[in-house]
């Protein structure tokens, strides 16, 4: 049985983190982006993004071997990313729900994500747990060299 218990990640989860990261981005992103942000996103960069919010990150999975991840900003649920051996599992909902019971904790009332345009299955996953598409907007990404500008369908939900 796969073991989804959820936990902080800890530093000897990061290698592992960052590559569970920038393999579920590129595969969930990689056709729907600009060619320049693809190639931004090496994975010496995901190592750096989770060095600087590892504090902030939850996963599930053995020590070193994360299955999946997320990650809260303030009131943004930011990333989410089950790897292919848990999906199926139920673990992208545990995330979830974990990362919306987190933030209401913080008295977040209103939680928000970004979802790349035309990722039709992040969509249906995050519709399903009761976020609603609410616009796009342009996004700041972080890019190679600073921010990186990219429209994005905006979802909420009300968490309090």
């Amino acid at each position: 049985m796969t073991d989804l218990t959820l936990r902080d990640a800890q530093p000897d989860d990061y290698a592992a983190v960052a590559a569970l990261w920038h393999a579920g981005w590129h595969e969930a992103h990689g056709a729907l982006v600009p060619a320049d942000l693809v190639q931004m996103r090496t994975l010496p960069q995901f190592q750096d993004r989770v060095r600087d919010h590892g504090a902030e990150i939850r996963v599930s999975g053995a020590p070193g071997a994360p299955l999946g991840l997320c990650l809260t900003k303030g009131d943004e649920l930011y990333q989410l990313y089950v790897g292919e051996a848990a999906r199926g599992t139920g673990l992208a909902g545990r995330l979830l729900a974990d990362a919306e019971r987190r933030m209401a904790a913080q008295g977040v009332a209103r939680g928000w994500l970004a979802c790349a345009i035309g990722n039709a299955r992040a969509a249906r996953f995050y519709e399903k747990s009761g976020w609603i598409r609410s616009g796009e907007r342009e996004a700041m990404l972080t890019g190679a060299d600073g921010p990186y500008p990219l429209v994005v369908w905006i979802y909420e939900k009300p968490l309090i």
